[in-house]
C-alpha cells in the first residue's frame, strides 16, 4: 500500500471541500458550512504536512521504490542532502509550497482573529489562498511524489502514479541528488525562496480582497507578509548567487542574468516598490498603486515557476520541457493575469 499517494489525494479533496464550503457559507452566510470550511482547511494542512514528513522520511531512508526518491536520494549522500532532495525537484518543492501557504494561512486567521475574523475580506483572503493550494495540490495529484515502481504483467518495471495499492518492487539504491546540487548551499537556498514565494499568496489575495470589497483595511494583512517575503526573497536571492560563485564560477561574478535567476529578481523589485508605496497609502494615496504591486508580485512568481518547470529558456534552473504540468501553469497563470487586469481596471476606472 501506498499511504503517501492516498495523503497527497486526500489534501486536494479537503483543500477543494475547504473552498466549495467556504464560499457557499459566506454566500448564504450559513456558520455551519463556515465552520466546516475551516476544519476541512486543518484537515488538509495535515494531510499535506504529514505526506511532505513521510517524502523526508523516505528520502533520508532512500525507499527508491518511489521513483522521487529514487531520482534525487541515494545511501551515499549526507543525511542533510538526502532531506534536502525534498526540493531537489519539482514535486517536492511544490508540495513544500503548499504546506507552506497552508501554515501561512492558518496563521493569518489566527493574528487577525479579533479584527477581520468573519469579514467578506478575510473570506476572500482565505478562499482565494485555498484556490491557489487546490491548484497545487492537483498537479502534485496529476505527477505524484509517491509515484512507485512495480512490476506489470508482461515482467517489465513500470511506474504507477495512480495504484496505490499495487506490490511495490524493491529497487535497492537510488539514483542520487544531481552533482551541481551537493553543495550546502542547497540546504538553504532553494527553501528560502519557496517560503518567500508562498508568502506572496497572502499579499496577492488580501489586495483582490480589496479590490472586490474595497475593505483598506486589507493593507493590514498584506504589509506584513510581503515584508516577510521581501525577506526571504531577498536572503534566497543573495544565497543563490553565492551558490553560483561557487559552483559556477559565472565569470568571478554573483549574477550573471540567468533567465531564472532575474525572474526572481523582478517580483523582489514589485515587492520593494510595494513596501515603499504602502507608506503613503495609510495617508490616502496610492490606493491603485499599491494593490496593483501586491498583485503583480504574486503573479510574477507564478511567472517564475512557470519559467523554471516550462523549459521556455535554457537555464541551470530550469528542470524539464514543456508538459502537462507546465500547461496547467500557463493556465493558472493566464486565469490570474485575465482577473486581475479586470479587477484592477474596473478599480482604476472607478477612481477616475
Amino acid at each position: 500500500m501506498n499511504p503517501g499517494m492516498i495523503l497527497i489525494w486526500l489534501s486536494l479533496v479537503t483543500a477543494i471541500g475547504a473552498v466549495l464550503s467556504g464560499y457557499i457559507g459566506h454566500r448564504k452566510s450559513n456558520i455551519s458550512l463556515g465552520t466546516l470550511s475551516r476544519k476541512l482547511e486543518i484537515a488538509c494542512l495535515v494531510l499535506a504536512g504529514s505526506s511532505m514528513l513521510l517524502l523526508m522520511y523516505h528520502l533520508y531512508t532512500v525507499n527508491a521504490s518511489y521513483s522521487y526518491v529514487f531520482e534525487h536520494s541515494s545511501a551515499d549522500l549526507e543525511w542533510y542532502y538526502r532531506l534536502s532532495a525534498l526540493w531537489a525537484g519539482q514535486e517536492g518543492s511544490m508540495l513544500l509550497w503548499a504546506v507552506s501557504i497552508m501554515g501561512m494561512l492558518v496563521i493569518v486567521e489566527r493574528t487577525h482573529t479579533a479584527t477581520l475574523s468573519g469579514t467578506a475580506l478575510m473570506q476572500i483572503t482565505r478562499l482565494i489562498s485555498l484556490s491557489i493550494v487546490c491548484v497545487f495540490l492537483g498537479l502534485l495529484v496529476l505527477k505524484n511524489p509517491f509515484s512507485a515502481y512495480h512490476v506489470l504483467s508482461d515482467g517489465s518495471v513500470g511506474i504507477t502514479n495512480w495504484d496505490p495499492f499495487v506490490q511495490m518492487y524493491d529497487v535497492p539504491y537510488g539514483q542520487g541528488m544531481n552533482p551541481l546540487l551537493r553543495n550546502p548551499w542547497m540546504a538553504v537556498h532553494p527553501p528560502t525562496l519557496f517560503l518567500g514565494y508562498a508568502a506572496f499568496t497572502i499579499p496577492f489575495a488580501a489586495a483582490i480582497g480589496n479590490l472586490l470589497t474595497h475593505d483598506k483595511r486589507w493593507e493590514a494583512i498584506a504589509t506584513n507578509w510581503m515584508r516577510i517575503s521581501w525577506l526571504f526573497l531577498t536572503l534566497g536571492i543573495g544565497l543563490g548567487g553565492f551558490w553560483a560563485y561557487e559552483v559556477l564560477g559565472w565569470g568571478a561574478w554573483f549574477w550573471s542574468w540567468d533567465p531564472v535567476e532575474t525572474s526572481s529578481l523582478i517580483p523582489w523589485i514589485t515587492a520593494t516598490a510595494y513596501l515603499h508605496a504602502q507608506l503613503r497609502y495609510r495617508h490616502g494615496e496610492y490606493g491603485f498603486v499599491a494593490p496593483l504591486l501586491a498583485v503583480a508580485s504574486f503573479i510574477l512568481v507564478v511567472f517564475a515557476t512557470f519559467v523554471t518547470r516550462s523549459g521556455m529558456w535554457a537555464s541551470v534552473h530550469s528542470w524539464q520541457d514543456f508538459t502537462a504540468e507546465s500547461a496547467i501553469i500557463a493556465v493558472f497563470l493566464s486565469v490570474l493575469i485575465l482577473s486581475s487586469t479586470f479587477l484592477l481596471a474596473k478599480r482604476y476606472f472607478e477612481e477616475d
